[in-house]
């Protein structure tokens, strides 16, 4: 099997980040969603204005995202354009909720558990999208890339809380309290990540940004400080690749930070993901990692 190239650079700054993505050699073309994540008001990990402002502007991007699935502060459209606003995201970009009118509804070829997909409805006013996902530890998923920005980032708040529940409701106030088993969530965000590309074709990029390596989430309003050291960013045309790269530097660390990281993975078991998305066809863990760095 022909192993998927993943690039990577240990410079985190803006140049690195737009050298990292101009490695990929291929052009994201019209109307350009750049799907990151806010953060949530009170946490402090996610991807800085400063970091991401060259690449974003470089393609005339605009920032997308989607309310969230918890009554936090970016629930409501309203309340997450002012936590864009405070986190200095509308100083350099247009910033679009993209179901601020409602979902849309993708068809889920082949689904165990989901046979549609409801995300921001404005998505369909994009011609390509760069998922720009910063990785990190998360509660309910392990850990946090590509394919979670993908699936519950692109996904409206009815689509979170159908990815959340295994398709059991599209209702926040119902969500909570008889949550599925954790491999049935895993295996619904991936047939989410599934209809998204099926949707937009080959008019998609994934970069990761591997800094403030925390245990916890950007959505986490009060998330622990990093536990390891930053490592660098890598980008893919395939986000399988992208995620295992990155789950393989993280395992492969010496910090020893990284064994708190860990343990929050493989709690929640979170590289299942990789494997049922290779499993689906959405992508492969097979990868060839490539610095554009002098030396690596």
């Amino acid at each position: 099997m022909k192993r998927v190239k993943v690039y990577f650079t240990k410079e985190i700054t803006s140049e690195g980040l737009i050298r990292v993505y101009e490695a990929l050699n291929r052009e994201l073309k019209g109307k350009i969603a750049i799907k990151i994540s806010t953060g949530e008001p009170g946490g402090h990990n996610f991807l800085s204005p400063s970091l991401i402002q060259g690449l974003v502007q470089k393609l005339n991007g605009t920032i997308v995202e989607c309310n969230t699935a918890y009554k936090g502060k970016r629930f409501t459209t309203e309340d997450h354009l002012q936590a864009a606003r405070d986190h200095g995201f509308m100083e350099i970009a247009d910033v679009d909720i993209m179901d601020c009118v409602g979902d849309m509804e993708l068809p889920v070829e082949g689904g165990k558990h989901l046979q549609v997909n409801y995300v921001g409805k404005n998505l369909e006013n994009y011609n390509s999208m760069l998922i720009l996902s910063h990785f990190k530890g998360h509660a309910m998923g392990g850990y946090g890339g590509a394919l979670k920005n993908m699936s519950i980032g692109v996904a409206s708040t009815k689509g979170k809380t159908w990815i959340h529940s295994a398709a059991r409701t599209t209702d926040p106030d119902e969500l909570w309290g008889d949550l599925p088993s954790q491999d049935a969530f895993l295996e619904s965000m991936a047939e989410a990540d599934k209809a998204v590309m099926d949707y937009m074709k080959d008019n998609l990029l994934y970069i990761n940004v591997m800094n403030r390596l925390s245990v916890d989430c950007d959505c986490d309003s009060n998330p622990e400080d990093p536990c390891m050291e930053d490592i660098g960013i890598l980008a893919s045309v395939d986000p399988v690749a992208l995620d295992e790269a990155c789950l393989d530097l993280i395992y492969h660390s010496t910090d020893l930070g990284r064994d708190h990281l860990v343990e929050r993975i493989e709690r929640q078991n979170g590289r299942y993901i990789t494997e049922y998305a290779e499993k689906i066809g959405i992508g492969s863990r097979e990868y060839e990692l490539i610095s554009i760095d002098k030396s690596f």
